[in-house]
């Protein structure tokens, strides 16, 4: 039997494409309308981002914690989390964690490094670009990064915050993220890390200047084939 999917949500776009994507691509590993069992628990976000604003990653570790215990308690075998944003708190949450993980972060940047990719432009919300969650676990694989500008992790901060999670979708939000993109293709980079679970809602390989590398759907596929058994156990 597939293992059961306990996911860890936070925003709700992201938390929605990740569960859709695990739902309707189980099917290529199950069969028609198959999909390993999955199970969702998501506090308010206004709870998360109260932590973040006051740099509190401990209560964003317990946030995350209470989530884990409650779906440990229904059945869960391992979680992910479709936020990269409250990653930086993972330090604190897996020596108390329940159930095992799989980090968003390490798949992506396994993604990348099979891909041939060297060099990656980070996106996401100004708490995850200016962090340690993706250039650690991209050195681990000896892959390099560049980060946006300080003005443009402030804009593209805004666009996530105030429209993607309120499921607002601008034109000119995309053509923002292209100028970005564009000025790390001429910066040097292969391929663009979309670090926000909500950024793929309006960036993809068909309108970015680089590959993009969809965090979102990257975990979820990650997770699918940890639920069936083709994966390593997460860790």
């Amino acid at each position: 039997m597939p293992q059961h999917i306990g996911i860890v949500g936070c925003s709700a776009e992201g938390a929605s494409l990740c569960y859709r994507t695990i739902c309707v691509e189980g099917a290529g590993h199950l069969g028609p309308h198959a999909h390993p069992e999955v199970s969702m628990h998501t506090p308010s976000l206004a709870d998360y981002t109260a932590c973040l604003h006051r740099g509190d990653l401990q209560g964003v570790a317990d946030l995350m914690l209470d989530s884990a215990d409650k779906l440990a308690r229904i059945g869960a075998d391992f979680l992910i989390c479709p936020d990269n944003t409250i990653h930086q708190a993972m330090t604190f949450v897996l020596p108390r964690s329940p159930l095992p993980w799989l980090h968003i972060a390490e798949v992506v940047a396994e993604a990348a490094a099979d891909r041939g990719f060297g060099r990656l432009g980070l996106t996401g919300t100004r708490w995850l670009v200016d962090s340690e969650v993706y250039p650690e676990k991209l050195a681990a694989r000896g892959l390099d990064w560049l980060r946006p500008s300080p003005q443009d992790r402030d804009a593209i901060d805004r666009i996530i915050m105030d429209e993607l999670v309120n499921s607002v979708f601008k034109p000119e939000a995309v053509g923002y993220f292209r100028r970005v993109i564009a000025q790390m293709k001429a910066d040097g980079c292969d391929a663009v890390v979309l670090g926000c679970t909500e950024i793929p809602l309006i960036m993809n390989d068909g309108n970015s200047p680089l590959p993009t590398l969809d965090s979102t759907r990257l975990l979820a596929r990650a997770a699918l084939r940890r639920a069936v058994g083709d994966h390593p156990p997460a860790a």
